[in-house]
């Protein structure tokens, strides 16, 4: 016999359990979807709060940078304005220290142009000294010290002109040293010598072999204890009186010498020296020395009282004739 299966629940009681769980699916579905929705706007609206602040952050930087930034033009402006003025006066005060500079350099010119023409004019003054003491006192000493100063001058001259009036200078300093104490102490030497042998000379001429071996006559071996017979050319008629006056004289003689010498006058040097001898012929007799110092009196007539050499005073004259032609040194 066949079994019958136990009977199943009714399907209609189920039925409605499937819709209610989906309808309370769809609740808390709904339910969970509004409760998200509220939170998303919730997100949504607190975003767009802080999105709002930081927009509003946002824009006051922005107006803030704009702000900077304007004033940072202005500044730029102004300081392009001072860039400006600044280099109108970096480029005045260039202009002003080229004229300034240039100014300089015509100052140091002339200053330079100066110094070398006050160089000149010392040198000149210097040289015109040498000269003076060599023609007025035969100063050599005094000369060559003058000439070393007027070399100190004429070291900083530059141009070709400098170096002709040194070399000139030096060819007058070499003839100057080899002049050695010159011609007038060369004379007074001489002089003063003559004067000194004068005082040497012999009154009386020494008898000769010639007249001790003379037979004397008669009368002159009577007279011999009484009366000294000497020939007037051989010691003159002069008594002592007179001897010490012709000495007096022959001295004056001899200074008038000295002083024409010391004043370079040649003539009245010789007239000097004639007198001189003149009186030596009257004051000794002739003797062997008496003859030189005659022969050292003629020798003196002829002796120069001046530097003859055509060297001295070139460099003068170069100096004038540069400054008289204005050329610059």
């Amino acid at each position: 016999m066949t079994e019958n299966p136990p009977p199943t629940p009714p399907q209609r009681s189920l039925r409605w359990i499937v819709p209610l769980v989906i309808v309370l699916l769809l609740v808390a579905a709904s339910g969970w979807g509004w409760h998200a929705f509220q939170q998303w706007q919730e997100k949504t609206r607190l975003q767009s709060q802080a999105d709002a602040v930081r927009l509003q952050g946002l824009l006051d930087s922005v107006d803030a940078l704009r702000r900077d930034q304007r004033a940072a033009s202005a500044r730029l402006q102004d300081a392009a304005s001072t860039n400006r003025v600044l280099r109108d006066e970096v480029l005045g005060l260039g202009q002003r220290s080229a004229l300034i500079e240039e100014n300089l350099a015509r100052l140091a010119e002339s200053a330079r142009q100066d110094r070398h023409a006050l160089h000149v004019d010392e040198a000149e003054l210097l040289l015109t000294q040498a000269a003076q003491r060599l023609e007025g006192a035969d100063d050599l000493a005094g000369a060559r010290r003058l000439y070393a100063l007027a070399a100190t001058q004429l070291e900083d001259l530059p141009s070709a002109d400098g170096l002709n009036l040194r070399q000139a200078l030096l060819q007058e300093r070499n003839v100057l040293d080899a002049a050695g104490n010159g011609p007038r102490a060369e004379v007074r030497q001489r002089l003063a010598a003559v004067a000194d042998a004068l005082q040497t000379l012999p009154l009386h001429t020494p008898q000769s072999p010639d007249d001790a071996a003379r037979v004397r006559p008669w009368w002159e071996i009577a007279l011999a204890p009484f009366v000294q017979i000497t020939p007037s050319r051989l010691s003159g008629p002069l008594t002592d009186a007179q001897r010490v006056a012709g000495a007096d004289a022959l001295q004056v003689e001899l200074t008038l010498a000295r002083a024409a010498v010391e004043r370079g006058d040649s003539t009245a040097l010789q007239q000097a020296l004639d007198r001189i001898e003149h009186g030596m012929t009257r004051l000794w007799p002739d003797s062997p020395d008496l003859r030189r110092q005659r022969a050292e009196l003629r020798a003196l007539r002829s002796a120069p009282l001046r530097l003859g050499a055509p060297e001295l005073g070139s460099t003068l004259q170069q100096l004038r004739t540069l400054r008289d032609g204005e050329t610059p040194l």
